[in-house]
């Protein structure tokens, strides 16, 4: 199994924020539909075509996510059904 479906498979339990890499979830956006539009020093902001949030993500100094960050991306993966077995991964 590819590691952005092992990230996928985690994001959504919400049991494992802290410890998400910040390199696994730039790989798991594009995945489901998000552009990577820009990056400005460590910021990487991604963009899906059909959806008005912006993902505007940057790591921590240990190469993990930010917990508050991991939680924002869960939340858009609910609301637009891109959880494992949802409709449109």
């Amino acid at each position: 199994m590819p590691q952005w479906e092992k990230t996928l498979q985690r994001v959504p339990s919400g049991q494992a924020d802290a410890s998400i890499a910040f390199q696994d979830l730039c790989v798991l956006l594009p995945h489901v539909g998000y552009d990577e539009r820009r990056q400005r020093g460590s910021h990487r902001i991604f963009k899906h075509p059909d959806r008005p949030e912006k993902i505007n993500l940057q790591p921590m100094e240990n190469g993990k996510a930010k917990p508050y960050q991991v939680k924002q991306v869960r939340e858009l993966l609910r609301k637009y059904g891109h959880e494992r077995g949802g409709n449109h991964v």
